[in-house]
């Protein structure tokens, strides 16, 4: 039976927001993300990130490297006893510079490519599913994937504008997840 699950932003959403996260020095989780992820696990639902990483297309880092930052991740989400459980990210960006990469895709938030693709793979029940992201973008891609959006006020989210698109507005990531769980349809 299909599960559901709270997709999550990468950058300003549960690390901080430093513009193209290009060294490892530079990740920095926000202190309530490990305990909003547990949460999440403990409740049967999958914890998923899904990140637009356009630093590829532009040349900033590799496809390596992000692989290098989502391992770390899991690594201290793990020693607060939470993990992810699928990362998806996007590479692409129509303005880059990278061949390959310089493309428009359907994966690039606010498109809902990666949110279907970790349905496909991890068995998820869109419908019963949750995004929480500090953009409109993370919250046009939920809706457009048949989920709802969680806005957080961290990263960007402090300079988005308040609109009706999302199902609810938190503080952070914390406070997004207690709402989730307190309001999901099981």
């Amino acid at each position: 039976m299909k599960r559901g699950a709270v997709f999550f932003d990468r950058d300003g959403t549960i690390n901080e927001e430093v513009g193209y996260l290009s060294r490892m020095d530079q990740l920095i989780l926000y202190p309530e993300a490990a305990p909003a992820i547990r949460m999440v696990n403990e409740s049967g639902m999958k914890a998923v990130v899904v990140t637009n990483q356009s630093g590829v297309a532009r040349g900033f880092f590799d496809e390596a490297f992000i692989a290098e930052v989502h391992d770390r991740i899991n690594e201290l989400l793990g020693a607060a006893g939470s993990r992810i459980d699928g990362f998806y990210h996007c590479p692409h960006h129509p303005e880059g510079g990278i061949s390959g990469y310089t493309i428009i895709c359907d994966c690039r938030k606010p498109h809902p490519g990666m949110l279907y693709r970790a349905a496909l793979e991890l068995e998820i029940d869109l419908g019963r599913s949750y995004m929480v992201g500090d953009t409109l973008k993370d919250i046009e891609a939920a809706e457009r994937a048949g989920a709802r959006g969680v806005l957080v006020r961290t990263g960007y989210g402090m300079y988005q504008p308040v609109s009706n698109l999302p199902a609810h507005i938190a503080d952070n990531v914390f406070d997004a997840v207690n709402w989730i769980l307190r309001n999901r349809s099981l």
